[in-house]
């Protein structure tokens, strides 16, 4: 039996209309399946509130106008549909389908285009940030240590709980829409001490200390450990807030990781004690020389051909260092003719890469700044593409699978390389 507030009664029953009581139903319906007892209040959500592909809209036209009824049915899971109010707390909204400004770049047509700004329209018109970002965090929406939030995006979840120390759990578009509503969402998981204790130790026996190597440990912390939460010891060394994205990205995509804990490092880890927080000790993994190139090769297992043509930067989101970094290694180059080199990022990191001259620069070497998506999430490539680079090993992990093509992952540098030549020469050492 859930227990509600008087308020939070009195919003199921109407006191704050209609759809904010459809949220709080939902909210409810939620927390029994969970099993949650009670509610935590947040005023910290990220979501993607009443988008829709176009079919969605015309499916549903008929019935009490476009974002009312998208929003009604498939945000709110109401029979009926409602008005849909302007947001009262903090909310933000995740990426999106296509670029802005070059989505006819990304294969999009007219008609997904016209959809993808009337859906922005009406999400600024409801109160809710456009960051249109996976990386929220470097954006504007940074939580302090503790507060309950209610974020969806795997990547961005297990930074908020790790790095961060804020509490959420990964939540679905329903739960980020009524929580928009309510700003209420179960007290359950990570939003409750004992759901963030340690549950298995990894000890790091090789150094790990760049992008790359961090965003390997982090794969094989996923592929170890699965949904659970690591704790990791030994020779892990310059933590930044770009390895952390790196790592935590990794990790949830090759094992569904929502939070981590490195001794020394994290928040919630002073001390390996600290981390497991008095629960049982599960299994110890160890990731040593062998760990580390099984799983380069497992990343760069994926056809044979060394001709690239697209080379992807950018997942997540590139923040301003990386694409400083970009820009630097493309000093004097050109992007091979055979070749395409896509970065992705926010839009607000894309102003301060314009005002940096960064993006002159990277458009100078014939790159493409792009934001508010990847190809993963777009699932668009340029065209004629069969092989693909990155430095990323979540979008390793994706892409090839979903678009049917090669993939090779390394370095920065080595996929800066490969978009200038068109070959991939990248290798462990």
């Amino acid at each position: 039996m859930v227990r509600l507030t008087d308020d939070e009664q009195a919003m199921l029953g109407g006191r704050d209309g209609a759809a904010v009581a459809r949220a709080m139903d939902l909210l409810l319906r939620y927390a029994e399946a969970l099993g949650a007892e009670d509610f935590v209040t947040t005023n910290n959500v990220a979501g993607v509130p009443g988008s829709s592909p176009q079919w969605v809209k015309d499916y549903y036209a008929a019935d009490g106008g476009d974002y009312r009824a998208v929003f009604s049915r498939f945000d709110l899971d109401s029979d009926d549909v409602v008005d849909v109010p302007v947001i009262q707390g903090f909310a933000c909204h995740l990426q999106g389908g296509m670029d802005p400004d070059q989505w006819r770049e990304m294969g999009m047509t007219e008609a997904a285009y016209a959809n993808f700004r009337a859906d922005e329209a009406e999400v600024a018109a409801h109160g809710v940030q456009v960051l249109k970002t996976c990386t929220p965090y470097l954006a504007g929406n940074v939580p302090v240590m503790g507060e309950h939030c209610a974020w969806m995006e795997s990547s961005a979840v297990v930074f908020a709980n790790s790095v961060i120390g804020a509490r959420t759990n990964c939540e679905g578009r329903e739960s980020t829409s009524a929580a928009m509503l309510a700003k209420r969402i179960p007290n359950w998981g990570f939003h409750r001490p004992e759901g963030r204790r340690g549950h298995h130790s990894i000890r790091v026996d090789v150094p790990v200390d760049s992008i790359f190597e961090w965003g390997m440990l982090g794969y094989y912390t996923g592929w170890a450990v699965e949904d659970a939460i690591p704790v990791l010891e030994g020779r892990i060394a310059a933590p930044s807030l770009i390895k952390h994205k790196h790592f935590g990205a990794a990790a949830a995509s090759s094992g569904g990781v929502e939070m981590y804990h490195m001794v020394g490092i994290t928040p919630e880890a002073p001390t390996v004690e600290a981390a497991f927080g008095g629960a049982r000790r599960g299994e110890r993994f160890s990731y040593g020389a062998a760990e580390r190139r099984q799983v380069y090769e497992r990343l760069n297992s994926i056809g044979d051909s060394r001709d690239v043509d697209y080379v992807m930067l950018g997942c997540p989101h590139a923040s301003i260092d990386q694409i400083a970094e970009i820009a630097a290694l493309l000093d004097g180059r050109h992007v091979h003719e055979n070749s395409a080199l896509w970065v992705f990022t926010s839009r607000a990191v894309k102003a301060t890469a314009i005002a940096s001259g960064h993006a002159a620069k990277l458009a100078a070497a014939g790159a493409k700044l792009m934001t508010d998506t990847c190809s993963a999430i777009s699932q668009a490539v340029p065209p004629g593409t069969r092989v693909a680079a990155f430095d990323s090993a979540k979008q390793a992990h994706y892409l090839p699978a979903m678009m049917g093509i090669e993939g090779w992952f390394g370095t920065t540098a080595e996929c800066i390389d490969a978009a200038c030549t068109g070959k991939w020469t990248g290798r462990l050492d």
